[in-house]
């Protein structure tokens, strides 16, 4: 299977979306506390990090 590189983009995308939602379920439910906060605004920077792979795809 030949992966270029908008293929790893996707993955690479796929994976941030997936590791950002379980560190704001983290943050939300198992470290509710101030901890939650931290949790939950890495896993929104993981979003936005996600959104640049995104748009990135096709163009490089």
């Amino acid at each position: 299977m030949m992966m270029n590189k908008n293929t790893v983009l996707g993955y690479a995308t796929l994976i941030m979306i997936v590791v950002g939602l379980v560190l704001i379920g983290l943050g939300a439910f198992r470290y509710n506390e101030i901890a939650g906060w931290g949790f939950a605004a890495v896993g929104i920077g993981f979003f936005a990090i996600a959104w640049v792979f995104n748009a990135l795809k096709g163009r490089v």
